[in-house]
């Protein structure tokens, strides 16, 4: 989606229904690159399972997240904190991530959960490794919106937009390297 509007940020979506921000190339492409293979290496990542139709399955990605004031801070996930909150402006105490291996990796669409969240700040998401398509869905209306997460991009979802849209990560039919998310946000 950058490539047919060049660069700078891209506002989405911009009304009653919420805010939604995608900019491409925040982070240089060798900087992403370190960060992603860092992260991937370092990280002692988790296999969650769920229960989904009345059997416990493995959730389709692993997971790993952090208070962004733990003194055991992984490098470089502060450093990308700090990027996320000049970029937007905005204040974050957490940051979940999820590592995407391959085209079967996937996050089913949904909202974050507003009861974990501070009502009125916003979410980032720091994209590193594979570009992966987001899928934006409105949950009262038809609205749908598919956007390329490109290595080095944010994309800002505000409070509100969790009450009117799901997001979701689709398997991917082709083979595609492995992608890391870091979703920044303000929990109670």
């Amino acid at each position: 989606m950058s490539g047919l509007f060049g660069a700078g940020p891209q506002v989405l979506l911009d009304d009653a229904t919420g805010r939604m921000e995608y900019r491409a190339g925040v982070l240089p492409e060798s900087l992403a690159a370190a960060w992603f293979e860092t992260l991937q290496a370092t990280i002692p990542w988790r296999q969650e399972r769920r229960v989904m139709y009345e059997r416990a399955l493995d959730v389709p990605r692993l997971t790993a997240s952090y208070r962004l004031d733990d003194p055991a801070l992984p490098s470089p996930l502060g450093e990308a904190a700090a990027l996320a909150r000049r970029e937007f402006g905005a204040d974050f105490n957490s940051v979940g991530l999820n590592l995407y291996r391959d085209r079967d990796d996937s996050v089913a669409p949904h909202n974050d959960r507003l009861g974990d969240l501070v009502p009125g700040h916003p979410i980032v998401l720091l994209s590193l490794g594979a570009t992966r398509r987001m899928r934006i869905t409105g949950k009262a209306t038809r609205a749908k919106l598919e956007l390329d997460l490109e290595p080095g991009s944010l994309l800002l979802m505000d409070y509100e937009s969790q009450k009117h849209y799901d997001h979701g990560i689709p398997k991917q039919r082709a083979a595609v390297a492995p992608r890391i998310s870091l979703a920044f946000r303000m929990r109670k």
